[in-house]
């Protein structure tokens, strides 16, 4: 039977992203690429967690993650990965505002979701046709899917860093055990899987 996944790098005090988060600084102001370090500096160390990451038949994602606007959306923003988005599988974004599909080079579709978590997820698990759906973020994308028991594995990577505020992973999230299934590490990243039971 097809899983819930989730992939999400956090830092080492356990936030996803810093504070006011905009289009020049997507991750918040001065994290940069910090927490994704090692996808860049050590893609061969990380290669099969790479690879993991965007194996899912198809991903659920926030607005937030897909893009920096709130409001009515700008027509001619179609995420921050340029032509070919790395996901080569339909996604679905959560958000209070309709939109149509947008479809990009590589196999991805963009569609828009206003009906909530279990909507995009049920459309997501058909899409998908039988393989892993992926929960793809923001951490307040990950923490409804957690706090709702809809996600089946977690996957950390968590970076030698401290941010000391911004978007934090588990917020709202209470009845949950994870039970670690799983670890690797660089000198720049800790993965650590567990298997979510609720």
């Amino acid at each position: 039977m097809s899983k819930v996944t989730c992939d999400i790098a956090i830092s080492a005090d356990g936030f996803a992203a810093g504070r006011n988060q905009s289009l020049e600084e997507p991750f918040g102001e001065g994290v940069g690429q910090v927490l994704h370090r090692w996808m860049f500096e050590e893609p061969e160390e990380n290669a099969e967690v790479i690879e993991r990451i965007t194996a899912a038949g198809a991903f659920v994602m926030g607005r937030n993650m897909f893009g920096p606007g709130r409001g009515a959306w700008d027509l001619d923003w179609t995420g921050w990965w340029g032509d070919e988005p790395p996901y080569h599988a339909p996604v679905f974004v959560l958000t209070h505002h309709e939109r149509a599909p947008v479809a990009m080079e590589g196999g991805t579709t963009f569609t828009f979701v206003t009906g909530g978590i279990e909507e995009a997820l049920a459309q997501a698990r058909k899409a998908a046709g039988g393989a892993d759906v992926a929960i793809a973020g923001g951490a307040a994308t990950v923490n409804q899917y957690l706090a709702a028991g809809l996600i089946d594995e977690l996957r950390l990577h968590i970076a030698p860093v401290l941010l000391g505020a911004g978007e934090r992973l588990f917020d709202g999230v209470s009845g949950l055990s994870l039970d670690k299934v799983g670890h690797a590490g660089t000198d720049l990243v800790t993965h650590v899987t567990y298997r979510v039971r609720h």
